[in-house]
């Protein structure tokens, strides 16, 4: 399958390509085009729509209060604090 342009392509990703870049990368684009249009031909009417191939759990641990560090806990491992708080480099002139 080789109705696309590559060029056009490029300009979407904003990436520039050299002429040889181009050659391979669009015959590899091709493939992957073709490699489609053949999935297209399978049969799927008996498959139910599904956003994972496997089922998915959530692995999040449960939205319950519990108690916080201590303010000297969340402070130990500062590199640098003054009055009590994190002291961190001015990133902003």
């Amino acid at each position: 399958m080789s109705d696309f342009n590559i060029h056009y392509v490029a300009r979407l990703a904003r990436v520039a390509l050299t002429p040889e870049e181009e050659q391979r990368l669009g015959g590899q684009l091709g493939n992957i085009l073709g490699y489609i249009e053949k999935l297209r031909t399978v049969d799927v009417s008996g498959v139910e729509p599904m956003s994972h191939a496997f089922p998915l759990a959530n692995v999040s641990r449960p939205d319950e209060p519990r108690s916080s560090l201590s303010h000297d806990d969340a402070l130990r491992n500062a590199p640098s604090r003054s009055g009590g708080l994190f002291v961190v480099p001015k990133i902003v002139e």
